[in-house]
């Protein structure tokens, strides 16, 4: 079956599980978090299917997750996390394969590229510069840029504004639910990895227009603009 090819002139790539395994980090984080919490550890498989909608969401499943725990507390737990999180931010992490030549081969295409991520700012520059991603982005939208976050379309809108492409004329990969609702709600093809963090659900059941077991798999679904 011929794969379908999208004549798109940007790409916009989602962050944590798409371009990055940021998943010892955030586990070594909300992990310290929960212990200066007095809390259990959790472990790596239950953190990794809590990733996806920002850091405030994650601490709060590591806090209420077959727990209780009140409002004024878990928003104690969000700034101890964002305290380790600055610590141990890129120490473990690391680039897919793939990644790189497939931004380098989208680059000399002329495409112009953006990361829009839930990653608050403060953590997703330092992050992209200390992994050398940061030249490939003409555009970083992160999870604090606006007042709302995937799976709202207004990010993927404002990324492209950034880029000054239609959003028609963009295409989003990611590894969740959230992308491709956000996606989706900005009239923009979306593909999925199939080795991201997808919040535990199995990325198979989610509607997109294709999968991508490498990163280097998106060049052969685009098409010239």
């Amino acid at each position: 079956m011929k794969l379908a090819r999208f004549p798109v002139r940007a790409v916009l790539f989602d962050l944590d599980g798409t371009l990055l395994d940021t998943i010892h980090d955030l586990a070594d984080a909300a992990n310290l978090t929960l212990a200066e919490m007095g809390r259990p550890a959790r472990p790596l498989e239950q953190i990794h299917s809590f990733v996806g909608k920002g850091i405030p969401n994650l601490v709060r499943r590591c806090m209420t997750e077959d727990a209780e725990a009140g409002e004024g507390e878990i928003d104690q737990a969000v700034a101890v996390f964002r305290r380790h999180y600055a610590d141990v931010n890129g120490r473990s992490t690391r680039i897919y394969p793939g990644v790189i030549e497939t931004l380098e081969a989208m680059r000399a295409m002329e495409l112009r590229l953006a990361c829009v991520t839930n990653k608050a700012e403060a953590f997703t520059l330092p992050l992209l510069e200390r992994m050398g991603l940061t030249s490939y982005f003409g555009a970083v939208v992160s999870g604090d840029t606006l007042p709302v976050k995937k799976p709202d379309p207004a990010v993927l809108h404002h990324a492209c504004e950034l880029l000054g492409v239609a959003s028609p004329q963009a295409l989003m990969i990611g590894d969740s639910a959230n992308d491709a609702l956000a996606a989706r709600g900005a009239g923009m093809p979306v593909l999925l990895v199939t080795y991201g963090y997808s919040e535990g659900m199995a990325v198979d059941t989610i509607e997109c227009d294709g999968l991508l077991s490498i990163a280097t798999g998106a060049l052969d679904r685009i098409a010239a603009a």
